[in-house]
C-alpha cells in the first residue's frame, strides 16, 4: 500500500466493508478494501483504507452513519 493511504476502519465482514465503501464513494471519498480474512477458516478482518487527505472526513462519516452498527 502506498504511503499516502491510511487505515480508517476494520470490519468483521466483507459485506459491512462494502457498505462502508459505497457510502464513502457517494461522498466522493476514494477508499479501498484489504481483505485479510482466511478463506478456509473465516477468521481475520477486513480493513478499509482512504487517502490521508480524506481520512478525517471518512472516519467522521463512518462514525455518523448507521452502517457500522
Amino acid at each position: 500500500m502506498e504511503a499516502n493511504w491510511v487505515k480508517i476502519y476494520v470490519a468483521e465482514s466483507a459485506f459491512k466493508a462494502e457498505l462502508i465503501i459505497g457510502m464513502l464513494e457517494q461522498n466522493s471519498i476514494q477508499a479501498v478494501v484489504l481483505n485479510k480474512k482466511d478463506s478456509a477458516y473465516l477468521w481475520g478482518q477486513v480493513e478499509i483504507y482512504a487517502r490521508k487527505t480524506d481520512a478525517l472526513k471518512a472516519a467522521h462519516l463512518i462514525k455518523s452513519e448507521s452502517v457500522t452498527e
